[in-house]
């Protein structure tokens, strides 16, 4: 299995770039966001083959678990900035029913094990979040980095975030918008699995495989029952609000904010000159001065 891992057929689902790849594993199936130069940020052609993907997982009988992983060492950077940027600023611009980063704000009919390298951080950390397990890298990083450019979660990172790990830390992370290593992730509740660099995918591979052996409809009428337990069977409803509400702030704060981050402000998780500074009257004057 390992060597079939390094050596993943790919299948394109439409005619946009092959942004997800996917391979069958026996009752596996690997689903991957292919955008290594971008961090695997996705964009909406990447998030619409990602829904199908996994759609295809959910329908197909012969498969029970999905890992889903980043190809190039990073998990998920979030949403595409320079897409969102250049995005109408209309209200309801760029928005899906199931979410802007794939099948968000939706239930999955079967389990998910996320490998998570690298970043896994704003949109990807949603969709870590979106997984039932995660398997982390002891190097990787998640966190709500979307808050410096007044980017709101809509893809279920308040919904599942505050389920997972309570108010109080939920806060911390979606306020601040720092960063969550992997021990601490771990220590939280947030990652399940903590594994040597490079080596999430197999090793979520392999915990995949541990859930394939289990009489299946008794497993997911439990997995039912306890999504069910967590959110009081108001899931859709509460993943809804969410994206109802951050669509308030879309176009006055997320798309000055997107283009913030194409210019060049905020790059590799900085929160440094995210405002312009407020000059004192002596500071304006003798910036002028200079400039004569």
């Amino acid at each position: 299995m390992a060597r079939r891992i390094t050596t993943l057929m790919m299948r394109q689902y439409s005619t946009a770039p092959k942004t997800i790849l996917t391979e069958k594993l026996g009752e596996i199936v690997t689903i991957g966001i292919n955008r290594p130069e971008k961090r695997n940020c996705v964009d909406p052609s990447t998030a619409r083959q990602l829904s199908k993907a996994i759609e295809d997982f959910e329908n197909d009988d012969s498969l029970r678990v999905a890992v889903l992983y980043g190809n190039g060492g990073n998990f998920c950077a979030g949403f595409d900035l320079k897409a969102l940027s250049e995005m109408d600023a209309s209200p309801d611009a760029g928005i899906h029913e199931e979410g802007q980063m794939g099948p968000t704000l939706r239930y999955i009919k079967k389990p998910m094990v996320a490998a998570v390298s690298g970043y896994a951080v704003a949109g990807g950390l949603e969709l870590a979040l979106m997984c039932d397990l995660r398997v982390m890298e002891e190097n990787a990083v998640m966190g709500v980095y979307c808050r410096r450019f007044g980017v709101p979660l809509m893809d279920g990172g308040t919904v599942r975030l505050q389920a997972m790990v309570g108010l109080s830390r939920a806060m911390d992370l979606i306020l601040t918008g720092r960063s969550l290593g992997a021990k601490e992730a771990l220590e939280w509740g947030v990652a399940n699995r903590i594994v040597a660099c490079g080596t999430a995918l197999g090793q979520a591979i392999q915990l995949a495989a541990s859930l394939t052996k289990f009489p299946q409809q008794c497993m997911l009428t439990d997995r039912t029952s306890t999504y069910n337990a967590a959110f009081n069977s108001a899931y859709h409803d509460l993943l809804k609000y969410e994206q109802t509400n951050g669509l308030k702030v879309v176009a006055s704060e997320s798309i000055p904010g997107a283009k913030k981050f194409v210019s060049g402000v905020g790059r590799h998780g900085k929160s440094t000159n995210l405002r312009e500074k407020d000059l004192k009257t002596w500071e304006k004057e003798f910036e002028t001065k200079s400039k004569l």
